[in-house]
């Protein structure tokens, strides 16, 4: 079998994986309902709930941008805030969606190591002001896994929602990554969500190997009041729904999800272990999830995209962050590594 080139760029550049396919093409075979109205979305819904151990109201959108950006809308009005950290997906990398979606909230970027929100970092956001020429703040919304590839400990989310609540923000929460972060820490989907304090979430698993659609969990249903409606004019319901969601039942059956992500994870460490052995190379952060961040030298980047390997030089950041997946093998690991060591 031949190295994967692109192994590394990005857990979006994969293929789904066999679960979800196996789901999918299960499903292409039975004409089933519309909008939604069919078995595996029906099958999803459920799973979910039981996945959280709670009956919340899930929605499906086609993507991490339409499920935060609407998540936001159903708790902000267009005069409201985000409180959000300054390397957030929601303001860095979704070009205004969350403020079109809103009708204009604004995002009010805060600082904190590790691309991690702080309680200190919510109190100074939120009292900076205070009068009716400003928005109002009236969310915070944290990611996790972190942009940084980093993770929230079960008592750090806790201790963010409830300064939150002190301040009377809701919490959003952005699980493009949750399955990796989920396994990292080893705690249940419930105790590091509604149990800790959050109110709704975007739950991706396209990421993990489902090829298309997130959901939009609403732990409080008295969020989701006529979100159908959000949805269908954003243009976010899917006619054949099915495709959406047969995925989502081919990685929820038989606990494959936290499987598949604790295998991205394992190949994540072994991925830092070997470069950490490598002269010149720098680590960045603490590797939490299936995100490495290393340092190299400018002509090494070039010398390796000249070998024909792809992963991101981030914006930003300055540096190089590479993704492992659920089809990442040992062999790209150690071709990847071999590569930079002649560089």
């Amino acid at each position: 079998m031949s190295v994967d080139h692109y192994a590394f760029a990005s857990d979006n550049a994969i293929g789904i994986c066999p679960e979800a396919w196996a789901a999918i093409e299960e499903s292409n075979l039975n004409g089933v309902g519309s909008y939604g109205d069919d078995a595996y979305t029906k099958e999803a819904c459920q799973r979910i709930r039981d996945l959280f151990e709670k009956d919340v109201e899930v929605y499906f959108v086609f993507n991490g941008t339409a499920a935060n950006s609407l998540a936001l809308s159903a708790i902000c009005r267009s005069y409201h805030a985000i409180i959000a950290h300054e390397k957030a997906h929601i303001h860095t990398d979704e070009c205004g969606a969350p403020e079109h979606f809103t009708g204009g909230s604004k995002i009010l970027p805060c600082s904190g190591e590790l691309a991690k929100l702080t309680t200190s970092e919510i109190d100074r956001a939120v009292s900076q002001r205070r009068d009716l020429h400003f928005p109002k703040p009236k969310a915070m919304s944290i990611t996790q896994s972190t942009e940084f590839g980093t993770t929230y400990s079960v008592d750090e989310v806790r201790a963010l929602t409830e300064c939150a609540r002190s301040h009377g923000l809701r919490v959003h929460l952005d699980g493009a990554r949750f399955s990796n972060a989920v396994a990292s820490m080893g705690v249940s989907p419930a105790e590091t969500t509604w149990k800790a304090g959050v109110d709704v979430m975007s739950f991706g698993l396209t990421k993990l190997g489902v090829g298309v659609g997130e959901a939009v969990v609403f732990f409080d249903r008295s969020l989701a009041e006529e979100f159908d409606y959000r949805c269908k004019q954003a243009g976010q319901l899917a006619s054949k729904m099915r495709f959406l969601t047969a995925g989502w039942c081919g990685l929820l059956r038989d606990d494959a999800w936290i499987k598949v992500a604790r295998r991205a994870n394992a190949h994540a460490q072994i991925l830092r272990e070997q470069l950490s052995d490598v002269p010149g190379v720098e680590l960045l952060f603490p590797t939490q999830a299936n995100a490495v961040f290393a340092r190299f030298p400018q002509p090494v980047n070039a010398a390796m995209a000249s070998k024909g390997w792809h992963y991101y030089e981030l914006a930003g950041i300055g540096d190089s962050r590479l993704m492992c997946s659920w089809a990442t093998r040992k062999e790209d690991i150690f071709a990847f590594v071999n590569d930079l060591r002649q560089c």
